[in-house]
């Protein structure tokens, strides 16, 4: 083996220092942190705007978009229900009661128009000779036959859950490339360097 031949080369590889890999790996990392963080922070303002939206009853639609086109664009945003979470993680409660007591409503006033349709219906069928109870019973018996149920809205409609990606193309994705490149780097170079030292001694 030519060790002078090999010496050679090492004293060209070893102008690229390790180290400087590792430095770079470092402050990618913690870039990454930063970019991490940044993105959890922004799904939190955005999971909060449409929280205010649900409660002041406005924009719900708009800023429920927003939120979702953010989570499933941008890593480290996950609003999906986990195995141990019984309830999904967004969920527009102001807006599903406002839209139940709507229906709660609409229900107690056709009832209400009922109530009078149904005291002519049995005015007619009960002459005035019997006792008020049993038209009060013909009533109460004609309500409850063309009585309107009210309807309950399905409560799942107004949840929802969004699946941030593993990895996105942001700045959090991309200093975590080079974070890891810029590693493998200093992993690499620092092997080749022990393997030159052993090769030439």
């Amino acid at each position: 083996m030519n060790k002078k031949y090999w010496h050679h080369i090492w004293t060209r590889f070893r102008l690229i220092k390790p180290w400087y890999f590792l430095i770079l790996a470092i402050i990618f990392a913690g870039l990454s942190v930063y970019a991490l963080r940044q993105n959890n922070l922004t799904m939190e303002r955005l999971r909060n705007n449409v929280f205010t939206a649900d409660k002041d009853n406005t924009n719900v639609n708009a800023t429920l978009q927003t939120l979702q086109a953010y989570v499933t664009t941008h890593m480290n945003t996950d609003l999906s229900s986990g195995p141990n979470s019984p309830y999904p993680p967004i969920q527009l409660q102001y807006t599903y009661d406002r839209l139940q007591q709507a229906a709660n409503q609409a229900a107690s006033n056709q009832n209400s128009q009922l109530y009078t349709i149904a005291e002519d219906y049995c005015q007619n069928q009960i002459s005035s000779g019997f006792s008020g109870r049993y038209r009060v019973a013909c009533v109460e018996q004609y309500v409850e036959s063309h009585g309107v149920k009210v309807q309950q809205i399905p409560a799942n409609l107004y949840e929802f859950d969004f699946i941030s990606p593993t990895w996105s193309p942001d700045l959090a994705g991309w200093s975590l490339v080079v974070t890891a490149v810029t590693f493998l780097c200093f992993i690499t170079t620092w092997l080749t360097d022990r393997w030159f030292k052993h090769l030439v001694d």
